[in-house]
């Protein structure tokens, strides 16, 4: 399967509700039907994905009388969990959905391995999803003046640290470049370099916690990323090919006017199992497209759930048949979009297939078992001609 990049953006359960009154008049108006509760689960409290799971669930409460409980998870295996075991019907995260699609990382020990996810929806939000937010007395203005620095490393979160791995790319560097300062969570980042044991740390462009950096006394500053260095542009991309080079004009010390370069993916990704409830995702998708005026402007970086940014023919990780349906029924699924996810279900299948054949005769000690798995899943990849995404470099 070939990669088609996306284009270089810049901001242009269980039941049906069964209500009374002015609340069941309203939900069969909209011909939306959501039940009373709704589970997400989400990165951290104050982060920018569970403010705008928050702004969401109002709308729905607001609109529905629905319940969106939203369940903070501090790392990418404790947003994903609930999500396989049914105890919520949807995640807001980030690349995770796309390494556990993968089977790699942590998604590749005895227990996880392939998973059939689904997309919702996507945000492509005016900050980005993922760059390097730097204590401006560190001295960064580039990711070339990264060498040497001090950077989270976060316990937990493969996703955040394979995404800062990728960035050190962009300047030929790694992990054994910079120093790696080890944090719990990533809360524990930031405080990280607002305390100086740090000088670097990932997250979207927008987070809220960034605020706390740029009020501190060492101050903030993003690192760039120019787009005209194509090798580390390609760099970036051949290890993250869901990334895309991203002008950010929206978050703190960011000139909107002006914007900074970088790369983005999709933060928030709400994602569902394949074996989801149709009527449900589709509910849920219709009703967040057709509320998104009343949420966009309620929580940093909602803006980006825009219709138009959802790259349906782009996409690393195939649409729930519950949001095609949907979008089939408003006109903007394309054949391009459904040639790009009967690519991507075909690739979930062989990665699962691949488990099953690798699992039945798999050793039981957990490192032997990652480097087989990795090597096996490297090769059957390679021999159905399809993308490989490393898990180190």
């Amino acid at each position: 399967m070939k990669f088609v990049p996306s284009r270089l953006f810049r901001p242009s359960v269980v039941s049906s509700i069964a209500a009374a009154g002015l609340m069941t008049t309203a939900i069969q108006a909209s011909a939306i039907d959501l039940p009373r509760t709704v589970i997400w689960s989400a990165y951290p409290t104050g982060t920018s994905g569970y403010s705008q799971a928050v702004a969401v669930g109002s709308v729905l409460q607001n609109n529905y009388g629905v319940n969106l409980r939203v369940i903070p998870g501090r790392n990418d295996v404790s947003r994903l969990s609930p999500l396989r075991a049914g105890r919520t019907q949807f995640a807001a995260g980030g690349s995770e959905g796309v390494y556990a699609q993968e089977g790699m990382l942590d998604f590749g020990t005895q227990g996880w391995g392939p998973q059939p996810l689904r997309i919702v929806l996507w945000n492509i939000s005016d900050g980005c999803s993922f760059t390097l937010a730097t204590a401006k007395d560190a001295g960064i203005e580039t990711i070339d003046d990264i060498e040497g620095k001090r950077v989270t490393f976060v316990q937990g979160a493969p996703s955040l640290n394979n995404a800062t791995a990728a960035l050190l790319s962009y300047a030929n560097l790694s992990w054994d470049d910079v120093e790696q300062v080890t944090v719990s969570g990533y809360t524990g980042s930031v405080e990280a370099v607002i305390e100086g044991r740090a000088d670097a740390v990932g997250g979207s462009c927008n987070s809220a916690p960034f605020l706390r950096i740029e009020s501190s006394p060492r101050g903030l500053r993003f690192a760039t990323f120019p787009h005209d260095n194509e090798e580390g542009v390609a760099r970036v991309r051949s290890h993250l090919p869901w990334y895309v080079p991203h002008v950010a004009t929206d978050g703190p010390t960011i000139d909107p006017d002006e914007g900074i370069e970088v790369f983005t993916s999709p933060y928030p990704m709400l994602t569902t199992m394949a074996d989801q409830e149709e009527e449900l995702v589709y509910n849920m998708t219709k009703a967040m497209v057709k509320h998104y005026e009343d949420y966009k402007d309620n929580a940093p970086g909602a803006i980006g759930w825009a219709l138009d940014r959802q790259g349906l023919e782009n996409a690393f990780v195939p649409f729930h048949e519950g949001a095609v349906r949907y979008f089939e029924e408003i006109g903007v699924w394309t054949e391009a979009a459904e040639e790009r996810r009967q690519e991507n279900i075909h690739r979930q299948e062989v990665l699962m297939q691949a488990w099953e054949d690798y699992t039945a005769e798999a050793s039981t000690d957990e490192d032997e078992f990652r480097q087989g798995w990795m090597e096996y899943r490297a090769e059957v990849l390679r021999e159905n001609d399809m993308v490989l995404i490393a898990e180190r470099w």
